[in-house]
């Protein structure tokens, strides 16, 4: 198992992000690519001590680029994995 720290990568800020945390109690973040729900709910209780109710998983595909330099051989950019973590009512996570 992977250790609770690694798991969480760092704290997505958007305007999406802001608006759902102070309407739904609900944090974004950026994880590892090999996690699932249980995981990332056990990581988060355990890092900012708090209750998870609900976390949905978003898997974001990589763009396909071609790089000038390297004569036009194709590569990636941009694949990720985001977990949208909503907390039980009365918690919060102060994020500075």
């Amino acid at each position: 198992m992977i250790e609770p720290r690694k798991i969480l990568r760092e704290y997505r800020v958007t305007e999406k992000a802001s608006a759902l945390q102070a309407n739904e109690n609900c944090y974004t973040f950026q994880v590892v690519k090999n996690v699932n729900r249980t995981e990332i709910a056990e990581a988060i209780e355990e890092t900012f001590k708090v209750k998870v109710s609900k976390v949905r998983i978003i898997n974001r595909k990589p763009k396909v680029k071609r790089s000038r330099m390297r004569k036009n051989l194709p590569g990636s950019v941009g694949g990720m994995k985001k977990a949208m973590v909503v907390l039980a009512k009365g918690h919060k996570i102060e994020i500075i």
